[in-house]
């Protein structure tokens, strides 16, 4: 085999893994529309393989009704729905529990293809392993995640919501890094891409805070800024017993939590980026920095309008696709900072 031909097979491999990085993050923007229009728990069990089947007639629109009615939701919230009003709940979550499974597909069949061929080398091989094998428990933390709305509370757990969206975001930055790894080798690190990957965890942990917000509704409540409540730290804040819950129960705190982290992170980023392109770093290195200062940018524009429009639905979808994009351009960064200037 030809170091071209290698080069050529490696590249099909990233090029694979970016594509599966892509319908990871078009999963979690539909993950984020399902959220934000509450249809998550139209669809009462799981199926992993013959819920693929869409309803095909009146008497399964009929059957998945009456199931549907036997929850909290229904019960609580939404009695007044007819079977054509659960309709509109259901094809969403449908299209989000169906593009998991294509995800599945899109990833395994081309994974047990590229190890015929022996296209990838060991310690890659395994790599994609773990992946598969992430990307398995992610269906299973889903399903997880919606069984704690479908006992009293109507409505899913924050703690298990984040932690889904949580193993979202590690399996996507796993696919770009191996796939980046696969595109372009690059030497083990330089202290500019260790640095770069504490910023990147910041960055996790804001979007890790943001789904504490979406778990329990706390971004329609203090729809102002740069007060909240009237004031920069306002009052009534930890007011939870026990206090250290207060980041995860209390919808005042975990809203402030993630203001200021958001507010961090954004000037974490502009200090990262104003002093790494002040270096003697290369052109290409320099547009990667551009890029996640970019990103961080918009995230920060989208999310102001995000609460000032007590999350107008487009707005809300496009924050998180925000997130994502924030987290692909800091990666990308990570990796780029890998070269020797």
């Amino acid at each position: 085999m030809t170091g071209n031909t290698t080069l050529q097979t490696n590249r099909s491999v990233a090029l694979w893994l970016f594509f599966c990085a892509f319908m990871v993050f078009v999963m979690v923007v539909i993950g984020g529309l399902t959220r934000l229009t509450e249809s998550g728990l139209s669809i009462v069990e799981w199926h992993p393989f013959t819920g693929i089947i869409p309803p095909l007639n009146e008497a399964d629109w009929q059957r998945l009704y009456e199931e549907y009615r036997q929850y909290p939701e229904f019960q609580k919230i939404n009695a007044w729905m007819s079977v054509a009003d659960f309709k509109s709940i259901f094809w969403l979550e449908f299209i989000h529990r169906l593009w998991g499974r294509l995800i599945g597909v899109v990833y395994f069949i081309p994974f047990v293809w590229f190890l015929v061929k022996r296209s990838i080398d060991g310690t890659t091989k395994w790599k994609l392993a773990g992946l598969f094998v992430l990307g398995g428990l992610q269906g299973l933390m889903g399903w997880y995640m919606v069984m704690s709305g479908l006992v009293d509370r109507p409505d899913v757990s924050q703690y298990r919501l984040t932690a889904h969206f949580g193993l979202a975001l590690i399996i996507f930055i796993s696919l770009l890094w191996v796939g980046l790894q696969q595109y372009a080798p690059r030497p083990v690190g330089t202290a500019k891409s260790r640095r770069i990957l504490g910023v990147l965890a910041l960055i996790l942990l804001t979007a890790l805070s943001g789904g504490f917000v979406a778990g329990t509704n706390a971004g329609f409540i203090y729809n102002t800024f740069p007060l909240m409540d009237g004031h920069l730290i306002p009052s009534g804040l930890f007011a939870y017993d026990p206090a250290w819950l207060a980041p995860f129960e209390d919808i005042k705190t975990i809203q402030f939590d993630h203001r200021w982290l958001a507010k961090l992170t954004f000037c974490v980023v502009l200090f990262f980026w104003w002093r790494t392109t002040r270096l003697d770093i290369t052109a290409a290195q320099k547009h990667a920095c551009h890029l996640m200062l970019a990103a961080v940018c918009l995230q920060v524009a989208l999310g102001i309008s995000t609460l000032l429009s007590v999350v107008w639905l487009p707005l809300g979808v496009a924050h998180q696709a925000g997130a994502v994009l924030l987290i692909a351009a800091t990666t990308y960064c990570a990796y780029k900072l890998r070269d020797p200037a």
